[in-house]
C-alpha cells in the first residue's frame, strides 16, 4: 500500500492557496429528489480568486468566481444552485421546474428563502417568490 493520493479539497486548497471554496459535483443535485438522475463527470469549485477550467493533476475542476457560497452543501443551497444552473444541465429542464415547485413544500421555508437571498441569481429568486405567492 502507497500513500494515498491528495482529496478534492486538498488540491483546489493548494492551487488556490486558501480554504474558502466549495467542491462538488452537480451529480449532487440528485439527492434533492428534483428529479434529476444524471451522473456527471465534472467538479464545481465556488471561490473568489480563480475562473475556468483547470487540469489539476489527472482532474479537470470547473472553478466559478462566486460571491457567496456556503462552506458546506445543505439541500436548500442544492435547490437554488440547481435552479441557477438548470440551462447548464442535461435534464428535462421544464420536468426539473416542475417537481422543484411541487417540492417546495418539502423544504424549511426560511432557510430555503436564507438561501435563494445569498446564492440564488436574480431569475431564480424571481421564480421562488412568484412560486411561494401562488
Amino acid at each position: 500500500m502507497g500513500p494515498l493520493p491528495p482529496t478534492d479539497d486538498q488540491v483546489v486548497g493548494g492551487f488556490l492557496r486558501d480554504k474558502d471554496f466549495l467542491v462538488f459535483s452537480p451529480s449532487a443535485y440528485n439527492a434533492v429528489g428534483l428529479g434529476t438522475t444524471q451522473l456527471y463527470n465534472r467538479t464545481l469549485v465556488y471561490n473568489h480568486k480563480r475562473h475556468g477550467v483547470f487540469q489539476l493533476g489527472n482532474r479537470q475542476f470547473d472553478f466559478r468566481m462566486k460571491p457567496r457560497f456556503p462552506k458546506k452543501l445543505t439541500p436548500e443551497f442544492l435547490y437554488v444552485d440547481l435552479i441557477n444552473n438548470l440551462e447548464e444541465l442535461a435534464e428535462d429542464r421544464d420536468a426539473v421546474l416542475r417537481q422543484a415547485r411541487g417540492k417546495l413544500s418539502s423544504f424549511d421555508s426560511v432557510r430555503l428563502q436564507r438561501a435563494a437571498d445569498s446564492f440564488g441569481n436574480v431569475a431564480t429568486r424571481k421564480r421562488l417568490r412568484e412560486w411561494i405567492s401562488a
